[in-house]
C-alpha cells in the first residue's frame, strides 16, 4: 500500500471525486469539474493526486482523458485497517459488556 493513498483521501475534494467515479463510473475532466466550485484546472491537480495514488485510472479517449476507480488501493487500505477496526469492536464491545453489567 502506498502513503500518498492516505494523502490523497485526506482532502475532502478528492474524496468527493472519487465517490463521483465510483456512483456514475468513468467520466471525463468535463463531467467532473461540472458543478464544482473550483476551476477545471484546480479539479486536474486533485485527479493527479488521485492517480499517483493509483486511486484513479487515467485512459485517453481521443483528445479526453477518461478517469475511472481502480479498487485495488483501497482494498488494500480495507486490509490493513480490519484489524484495527476489529480491535476496536472488541474494545466497545467490552466496555458495552461492563457498563450493562455495573450500573
Amino acid at each position: 500500500m502506498k502513503a500518498s493513498v492516505f494523502d490523497a483521501l485526506a482532502d475532502p475534494v478528492r474524496r468527493s471525486l472519487l465517490e463521483q467515479l465510483r456512483a456514475d463510473g468513468p467520466a471525463s475532466l468535463g463531467a467532473l469539474a461540472d458543478g464544482r466550485p473550483i476551476s477545471r484546472q484546480g479539479v486536474t491537480k486533485h485527479l493527479d493526486v488521485l492517480a499517483a495514488a493509483g486511486l484513479v485510472i487515467v485512459t485517453r479517449r481521443g483528445r479526453e482523458r477518461i478517469h475511472e476507480v481502480d479498487p485495488e488501493p483501497l482494498r488494500q487500505l480495507a486490509d490493513f485497517l480490519a484489524p484495527y477496526a476489529a480491535a476496536w469492536d472488541d474494545r466497545l464491545g467490552r466496555l458495552t459488556r461492563h457498563l450493562e453489567e455495573n450500573p
